[in-house]
């Protein structure tokens, strides 16, 4: 076994360019990451033909070489035996990779090294307020009333649930504060503070600020003549995104200057101090301002032609998760949720996913390939839980039609429930279990969705392979 994995480790070093071609090398669970001087010399027919390779992609700057739990970790110990790279962290990997990287490309995966890290409790939230839906959706059980109408003993134990799921989207902020801040290079822990003073009880509730707006009860600061709004940002995403960028910006600037003996004096208070009124001055309305925008365009978009935007949307969403612009509608996505109370755009995404998964199946019956019928499998599964970076880039982008096929799905499955007004009011699990995230009373319209995904990719790879087989 040991001279399997070692064979295996060579042949993939050859495959990728050699060592010399290796600038940083790590592994995650099932794959080996590699940043590489140049990808084009990759021998791509080469690498793929390995027993132990099930599949490689390029994303973010990194190649990445799916080999499998249990086996990755080994073939990397062997890969480093070998070749004397030394092994690197995720961190190294990652910033070696980011040379490779265009400036749209690092805006990019900047995004996604901010929420990426807080997507966890973000899904958790979403998965709470599922079962909340559950037990508090009308004629979900009973005609007409809910679980906790029927039985009331119930109504604490879901108004807990509730709290409980609500907390992540009420203190959104402060999430994305912790991580942008960090992401930029400053204390966390300021824009932990910055991101809670943005959502403090003294300020006017955001969701209440169109209604005080019409009544004219807005609160104001006077500051030397001038009035300044005294409102919250909850739910909103741009404030706090670029007011993390200033204040670490101010932070760093001062750390550098501030002698070591009153930096605890002076660089937090001053660096909060500044950024908290520009937040409030400039920041914060201008950037609300944009948000709301970005907002009416999606939903003037989806509720003028549904058709189109759920056909454009369905169908090219996988290219791209392919370039990783799909990062971006997370931000979009929590925008819309803040500002309306549910997106329209998750949804398409949890059927995108499930008609991956769907074209990769059809190539497990479809082929006589004992090692695709693996990797079809497994990766088919974990698309069907959310992750389908194994079904795209192992199975689906490698026979190309299978992809197609999963385009075709998605949009029409997108057209559908966009016509039918499918909402989440949060972000879930993007698979199968995404309708514990969906409201309740349009279950029926999404699991219509969630059927045209699965079956109309299958069929159409299923038959596109017979065909080219013949």
């Amino acid at each position: 076994m040991a001279n399997n994995l070692r064979q295996a480790a060579e042949q993939i070093v050859s495959a990728i360019g050699g060592k010399e071609n290796i600038a940083s090398a790590t592994h995650c669970v099932t794959r080996l990451r590699f940043a590489l001087h140049d990808e084009k010399k990759v021998k791509k027919e080469e690498l793929e033909s390995i027993d132990l390779v099930k599949g490689s992609f390029s994303t973010n700057g990194q190649f990445q070489v799916v080999i499998g739990q249990g086996t990755v970790d080994k073939v990397f110990n062997e890969m480093v035996n070998l070749t004397g790279i030394g092994k690197s962290t995720k961190e190294e990997t990652k910033a070696a990779a980011e040379k490779n990287l265009n400036p749209l490309q690092r805006a990019i995966k900047t995004l996604a090294d901010i929420f990426i890290p807080i997507l966890p409790a973000i899904v958790t939230a979403g998965l709470l307020m599922g079962i909340n839906n559950i037990l508090t959706g009308p004629g979900i059980f009973y005609d007409e009333k809910s679980v906790v109408e029927v039985h009331t003993q119930w109504k604490d134990f879901a108004g807990i649930i509730n709290l409980i799921a609500n907390t992540a989207f009420v203190f959104l902020p402060g999430l994305i504060g912790w991580s942008a801040v960090r992401r930029f290079g400053g204390s966390p822990l300021l824009g932990i503070v910055l991101g809670l003073m943005l959502v403090h009880p003294e300020l006017l509730n955001a969701w209440g600020y169109a209604e005080a707006k019409a009544a004219g009860e807005i609160p104001t600061w006077n500051l030397f003549g001038f009035d300044v709004e005294k409102v919250g940002y909850q739910g909103q995403v741009l404030p706090i995104l670029i007011a993390s960028y200033v204040l670490a910006k101010i932070e760093v600037f001062l750390t550098k200057r501030v002698p070591d003996s009153i930096k605890l004096l002076v660089v937090a208070p001053v660096s909060l101090l500044i950024t908290g009124f520009l937040a409030f001055i400039a920041i914060g309305p201008i950037t609300f301002t944009i948000g709301n925008a970005i907002t009416d365009l999606f939903t003037g978009i989806f509720d003028a032609v549904p058709v189109i935007g759920g056909l454009i949307y369905g169908a090219f969403y996988a290219p791209l998760v392919i370039t990783g612009m799909h990062h971006t509608f997370l931000a979009i996505d929590l925008q819309l949720i803040g500002s309306i109370g549910g997106t329209f755009l998750w949804p398409i995404v949890a059927l995108s996913n499930i008609a991956q998964g769907s074209s990769a199946l059809a190539m497990m019956f479809a082929t006589k390939d004992e090692k695709l019928k693996g990797l079809s499998l497994s990766s088919a599964i974990s698309a069907y839980l959310g992750i389908t970076e194994p079904a795209m880039f192992g199975v689906n982008l490698r026979f190309r039609y299978p992809f197609f096929a999963a385009m075709t799905g998605s949009a029409i499955a997108a057209i559908f429930i966009t016509l039918n007004k499918v909402m989440a009011p949060s972000i879930g699990v993007g698979g199968l279990p995404a309708f514990f995230s969906i409201v309740p009373e349009k279950w029926v319209p999404f699991f219509i969705g969630m059927g045209i995904a699965i079956i109309v990719p299958f069929v159409l790879t299923f038959v596109f392979a017979k065909y080219k087989k013949n």
